[in-house]
């Protein structure tokens, strides 16, 4: 039978990480630690996650973790990419023997990994990225640690997936929020502009834009100069 308390300690630690006290950089960096304490034979972990159009090993706990992924990035072909695109397991028991991702395996070798387990990261139909473990070991990965790992990475996805979620609804909020203060700005502004050059609503709101083109400054920040350089004189007159 596996020795299951490292995995509970890590699963209890996930269930505990609330993933609004931190980024969501901090987030992956904490599961990438509790699975290589969680997963048998794991000497470093990474994560692999798309970064835009290109994968990219965002988070790991030992350096050599990107060095290594950088050659299935550069050649498109690897275990952890396998892994993401697949949804399905991808190990190799032995990376002096390997002949499915040659490059990678190479790279392995040259940080002395001997062998490698890669299992996706999704929630239902959505993948996440892949959790990548690697061992000095051959055929480190029994299947015990293979067993441990795919629980533990269930629940990491449940983790990572809340954690986006929570960061991408206040990435909008804060949007928001800053849309609705530049639109009051800009409203005051074109009060000012109203009241000085004695036009519309409509022509204010020209003279901001051709003001913001000819200077080539976003247009809140045109709204602001005017409202600040207001305030600043109705302080100096009430000084006097």
């Amino acid at each position: 039978m596996p020795d299951v308390t490292p995995l509970r300690r890590s699963l209890d630690a996930l269930s505990m990480f609330f993933v609004g006290r931190v980024t969501l950089s901090d987030t992956l960096l904490r599961v990438a630690m509790l699975a290589r304490d969680a997963v048998p034979a794991a000497d470093f972990v990474g994560l692999t996650m798309m970064g835009g159009e290109r994968p990219a090993t965002t988070v790991f706990t030992d350096p050599r973790s990107p060095d290594i992924d950088e050659a299935q990035y550069q050649a498109d072909k690897g275990p952890c990419l396998d892994a993401f695109r697949t949804g399905e397991i991808r190990m190799i028991r032995s990376t002096e023997r390997d002949v499915m991702w040659p490059e990678f395996s190479a790279a392995c070798l040259v940080h002395d990994i001997h062998s490698t387990l890669s299992l996706p990261l999704a929630v239902g139909e959505e993948r996440l990225g892949a959790l990548n473990t690697y061992s000095t070991m051959e055929d480190g990965f029994d299947g015990d640690a293979i067993d441990l790992a795919v629980l533990f990475a269930s629940q990491a996805a449940i983790v990572l997936a809340n954690a986006r979620a929570y960061w991408d609804a206040r990435s909008l909020g804060e949007q928001l929020s800053e849309s609705i203060q530049s639109r009051a700005v800009i409203e005051q502004a074109k009060g000012v502009i109203m009241g000085s050059m004695r036009c519309t609503s409509e022509q204010a709101f020209a003279y901001l834009v051709q003001q913001s083109q000819h200077t080539n400054t976003k247009l809140r920040y045109v709204a602001q100069d005017i409202v600040d350089d207001v305030s600043r004189r109705r302080d100096g007159s009430n000084a006097r």
